[in-house]
């Protein structure tokens, strides 16, 4: 699973615009959960082919007992209790002040990795002005400048060190070998833990937590009509041996976590409640990582025909870009319609991992370019020639022509659901890659 990095210290010290350059987008991934304070941010970055999740925290203050900062105190405690690494902010030019002292003693006794950054620190020496900063009792200042780029890289080095050590001395599996691996996502109280019990109770699946899981995120491997499944939970687990009341408390990191690590996402949604803001967070970041997703609308036993039809228009407008995804109605309580979700599962998968053949996809690209060829963009007409498979889970189709930068996205659209259709891809993302020729003569022009 990718490592968690949250940055910490007092207000405007820069934790922000720290953010905004280890993710490179203030949306990389979703800013704003409901049930969450507003200064606490999650976004998703990466350090050259290591990846990781940051957390952005507003200011920090330990010891207020009241009002908003008491809140936005809870809100840092809570991520540094998720991350696997802290990054301690504080500013270079203004000096140590007391806050710092104060956040320090709070860090020393979290029990987690702590660096500790000076940012704002472009065009100092790293020597006399730096030097009060080890009163801290965090470890050596490192500089950096936020703002410029400076010394970010050597900071996320430092910071990512641990996670990725053995990541080469991994044997790799064999793809035959490996499990189905699902993540029940969904906000808190649609029924995740029902239905986990449920597949685990009453089901009488073999089940049990598996050694050499990371960060307390339990994975429970079990089988379901030989096929192998391999279930990440985004709710908590139980011990050992027992069928559990899972506790559900929401947490985000958990969530990304586990639909990064997944090979297929049920997406869970409450038919009293309809598709809320976080629904829609949490499909916009399974669609973002590519997965194969299956939608399962819970609770659908206790709502009438009049809402049933309100929360089929809710799903087509507010999730319209999961619309290759498969929606199922269940009642996880009354153990209504689960056998349509394994089978949607199963499907999902072997959609995400198929393999396309060149000459099939060549001759499906000829057969859609002689039905309607893409529109011309003034003097130019887009002429797409072959295609080939670019990668799976999820599918990526690489097309290869002459001028294709001037494809229109609804063109992408028209090709994207012919090969759908050949395919009989359902449930999972399709990507599809345009890469133009390059003409020998223009550099000689």
């Amino acid at each position: 699973m990718k490592p968690v990095i949250a940055l910490v210290g007092r207000p405007n010290v820069g934790k922000s615009t720290l953010f905004n350059r280890l993710t490179k987008s203030r949306d990389a991934i979703v800013a704003d959960y409901a049930g969450l304070t507003r200064d606490r941010h999650y976004g998703e970055g990466r350090s050259g082919s290591r990846a990781f999740i940051a957390i952005d925290t507003g200011g920090f203050e330990p010891d207020c007992t009241s009002g908003i900062f008491k809140e936005m105190a809870n809100q840092t405690r809570q991520a540094v209790a998720e991350a696997d690494a802290v990054i301690f902010v504080v500013d270079a030019r203004n000096g140590l002040s007391a806050q710092d002292h104060d956040i320090a003693r709070y860090l020393r006794t979290a029990n987690k990795k702590v660096l500790l950054a000076a940012n704002k620190a472009e065009g100092m020496q790293s020597g006399p002005q730096l030097a009060e900063f080890y009163e801290l009792g965090i470890g050596e200042p490192i500089p950096i400048s936020s703002a410029h780029g400076q010394g970010i890289r050597s900071l996320l080095d430092m910071a990512l060190d641990d996670f990725f050590a053995d990541e080469d001395d991994e044997e790799p599996e064999e793809e035959g070998d490996k499990p189905i691996r699902l993540a029940v996502a969904g906000r808190p109280n649609v029924g995740k833990s029902t239905l986990i019990n449920t597949w685990l109770g009453e089901e009488r699946l073999v089940a049990f937590d598996m050694p050499g899981t990371t960060r307390d995120a339990i994975s429970v491997p079990f089988e379901r009509n030989g096929q192998k499944f391999e279930l990440i939970d985004t709710a908590g687990l139980r011990r050992k041996g027992r069928v559990f009341e899972a506790i559900e408390k929401f947490s985000v990191v958990k969530t990304l976590q586990a639909i990064s690590d997944a090979n297929v996402v049920l997406l869970l949604v409450d038919a009293t409640q309809g598709v809320t803001e976080q629904d829609a967070h949490i499909a916009g970041f399974i669609l973002e990582s590519g997965r194969a997703v299956v939608i399962a609308v819970n609770k659908w036993d206790a709502v009438d025909s009049y809402q049933r039809e309100m929360l089929q228009r809710s799903i087509e407008t507010r999730l319209a870009f999961l619309k290759f995804a498969p929606v199922l109605h269940i009642s996880a309580i009354k153990r209504q319609g689960l056998g349509p979700v394994w089978k949607a599962i199963t499907d999902a998968w072997a959609s995400a991992s198929r393999k396309m053949p060149t000459p099939v996809l060549t001759r499906l690209l000829a057969e859609a370019v002689q039905f309607q060829q893409p529109k011309r963009a003034g003097a130019f007409r887009p002429k797409l020639r072959y295609a080939h498979q670019g990668g799976q889970n999820p599918p990526v189709i690489v097309i290869h022509g002459n001028s294709l930068e001037h494809v229109s996205e609804s063109y992408k659209r028209f090709l994207e659901s012919r090969f759908r259709e050949h395919f009989k891809l359902t449930g999972t993302p399709l990507r599809i890659e345009m890469k133009s020729s390059q003409n020998p003569f223009d550099d000689k022009a």
